[in-house]
């Protein structure tokens, strides 16, 4: 096993890993600021393709500015390894989320959507596409926000890239193989959103052609989509890729829109203390869990700096612990129980010298701590991976 690490990291404790690689959490040496180090496995750094992949990710998230995206600190590559070291978000992919709490509530849906469409369109704007958007690669984090992460097999607008995704949320057109557009990502993130409306897949088949078939043929699905909802689901999973919103830009301009108009000013709020109260419950899914103390019996808090809002920072086990600790779960409790309302990159690189950096970017303070989210389908990135299940 390859233990090369990133120089002027320390490596924490390991994420996940796969196949194509190993995601690990370290933190930098120069300012203790806790990163996710993505490394791609020794197997595909020898392959061309595979590094050119991995270098393109690189490039494309360098290129992305955004808080509803994982920012990029800098690429590594050297004799030993290749490394991409990026924002430690402290967050729980939306997939845990509905694998334990089932449907979220329209105005949750709403508010996950919007963010990580925000995410979505400034790749849209500098001419990418994600291709892989799936409730595992969309992260909650402790104030209900949601952050976009994994472009492992993003391409150009209009590339011509190898079909590939995630079966369950790929568009009609990605199953043939058409070339790589904005409105996939579309179709796919309304896919998700029809997930978190539902607790359950749009289309589901016991084989890819059977699925495949479904996604290309079958109406829109519209069972158990409040009323109020149903033009965004129609429009997103359109069939035709000219009939949905070009764009995540546009889609978020029409989720604002009847959202406002079905929910109130205040939908997004509410919404993101929904989605806050649901990932408070999930504690242990959190990367920052590891910063507890050790020892059964501690009870864990919460201990935010002047400024913090982001999330759960460090955990210190202390006597106040259990009164915090309530008082945090009695929050999530009254949250969940209130009802809703009613109603890679292209082009080419030459060969890097010894542990060349492609960025002179290095974490600054203040820096969200993301937990990469499991990425499934044919990926070149160093995220955890599995076979796609239909």
């Amino acid at each position: 096993m390859n233990t090369w690490t990133v120089p002027g990291y320390t490596e924490v404790r390991e994420l996940g890993s796969g196949a194509s690689g190993r995601v690990v959490r370290a933190v930098h040496h120069g300012t203790g600021v806790p990163v996710a180090v993505k490394h791609l496995s020794e197997g595909l750094r020898t392959d061309p393709g595979f590094l050119h992949t991995f270098r393109g990710e690189a490039r494309l998230l360098g290129a992305l500015e955004s808080p509803y995206v994982t920012r990029l600190y800098e690429y590594v590559e050297g004799p030993e390894g290749a490394a991409i070291v990026m924002e430690l978000v402290d967050g729980v992919a939306l997939r845990a989320l509905l694998r334990e709490h089932g449907p979220v509530g329209p105005e949750a849906a709403l508010a996950v959507l919007r963010g990580s469409l925000l995410g979505l369109a400034a790749a849209h704007a500098s001419g990418v596409v994600h291709r892989d958007y799936k409730p595992e690669n969309v992260l909650v984090t402790a104030d209900g926000s949601s952050k976009l992460v994994d472009f492992g097999i993003a391409a150009g607008h209009g590339a011509d890239a190898p079909a590939a995704g995630t079966p369950a949320y790929m568009a009609p057109e990605q199953w043939a193989g058409a070339p790589a557009s904005p409105a996939a990502d579309v179709y796919a993130a309304t896919a998700t959103f029809y997930e978190c409306l539902t607790g359950r897949k749009p289309f589901t088949a016991g084989n890819f052609a059977e699925l495949a078939l479904r996604h290309l043929e079958d109406p829109v699905p519209e069972e158990d989509v409040p009323a109020p909802l149903l033009p965004l689901v129609r429009s997103g999973m359109a069939k035709a890729p000219e009939d949905r919103p070009r764009e995540a830009a546009a889609f978020v301009a029409e989720l604002e829109r009847i959202a406002t108009a079905a929910y109130g000013p205040a939908w997004e709020e509410r919404g993101r203390g929904r989605l806050a109260a649901l990932a408070v419950l999930l504690p242990l899914l959190f990367p920052s869990a590891d910063d507890r103390a050790e020892g059964t019996t501690d009870v864990a808090s919460t201990a935010l700096g002047p400024g913090d809002t982001a999330g759960w920072q460090s955990w210190l086990p202390n006597g106040a612990a259990v009164g915090a600790l309530c008082a945090v779960l009695l929050l999530a409790l009254l949250l969940l129980v209130t009802p809703a309302p009613a109603g890679t990159a292209s082009g080419g690189a030459a060969p890097l010298p010894a542990a060349a950096a492609t960025t002179s970017v290095t974490p600054a303070g203040g820096a969200t701590p993301t937990e990469p989210a499991p990425s499934a389908g044919a990926t070149a990135g160093a995220s955890p991976s599995a076979p796609p299940t239909p």
